[in-house]
């Protein structure tokens, strides 16, 4: 989508020249509210996305699934109880993953399944671990008040250049023996060194908005669009937002309800964000379900 490639890249960069007239309070607020909308719509639909790839289910497999996808909600809200650490490491893996497979799915095209699915979560962890060291104090802070681990700074730092060399390593591999990849190696070089700009001149949650909203999550809503009507236009995004209004008015209601009850403790920031992974396991799975139907 080089068009809309070209839009995000003037609403990232508008972004950082709205972030030197906004305080830091305000940020938080801008950003929160560019997550809880636009963050949350694209990850909504995921029951009309299975209903579409199991196009042959029945009304009653289809609450099955539905059901399965709850379970799955429970499980990971569950294990962010009994056992955070493990659930953070899942969480940030599957973010990982996700981030890339929206960034490569349609650039990179092989037969080794396993490769490309190493080559996606690389750049997705790297641009998670971007965030992560640019921002090294706060996300130990958070890390700290969802698991009671204190991780080191540095670790953030080291973790990034593992994943750099090994993403380089697969690059010259790719480079220099798929032709396609050579077309969209560079641009996506770029787009990290963007997102590297973002995340260091921008607050945490400013940042990660910035990116979630403009380079993940409406890039995701018109791959979703596209599979579910067809094609992208205004009528059939107004007929995404009435399919998934409901899941995301509860979603909505779920973090109002966190917020309600935790609003004067700092673990709220931890509570939501282990609140967002909860719901993303399951969409992760739906969204590579989606790809493989595409």
């Amino acid at each position: 989508m080089p068009k809309y490639s070209n839009f995000a890249i003037v609403a990232s960069f508008m972004g950082l020249w709205l972030n030197s007239f906004f305080s830091q309070e305000l940020q938080l607020i801008v950003g929160f509210i560019l997550i809880l909308s636009f963050g949350i719509l694209h990850g909504a639909n995921d029951l009309a996305l299975i209903k579409n790839v199991n196009s042959n289910d029945r009304v009653e497999n289809l609450y099955k699934i539905l059901l399965y996808y709850i379970i799955i909600v429970l499980i990971g809200a569950t294990l962010f109880y009994l056992i955070p650490w493990l659930a953070l490491t899942l969480f940030i893996i599957f973010s990982g993953y996700h981030f890339g497979e929206q960034q490569w799915n349609e650039q990179l095209k092989i037969e080794a399944k396993w490769l490309k699915f190493i080559y996606e979560m690389l750049y997705g962890l790297i641009i998670l671990f971007l965030i992560f060291t640019f921002h090294d104090v706060e996300v130990q802070k958070i890390i700290l008040a969802i698991t009671t681990i204190e991780v080191p700074i540095f670790t953030f730092l080291l973790i990034l250049k593992i994943l750099l060399s090994f993403f380089t390593l697969l690059s010259i591999l790719f480079y220099f023996r798929i032709e396609r990849f050579k077309n969209y190696f560079f641009k996506e070089l770029f787009y990290l060194l963007v997102f590297s700009i973002i995340f260091k001149v921008s607050s945490l949650i400013w940042g990660f908005a910035l990116y979630f909203i403009f380079w993940h999550s409406i890039p995701s809503m018109i791959d979703q669009i596209r599979f579910l009507f067809g094609n992208v236009s205004f009528n059939n995004f107004k007929l995404y937002f009435r399919s998934a209004f409901a899941y995301w008015i509860i979603s909505l209601l779920g973090i109002a309800l966190l917020y309600y009850v935790f609003k004067d403790q700092k673990i709220f920031n931890a509570l939501f964000f282990s609140f967002l992974a909860s719901i993303t396991f399951p969409h992760v799975v739906v969204i590579v379900k989606m790809f493989g139907k595409k």
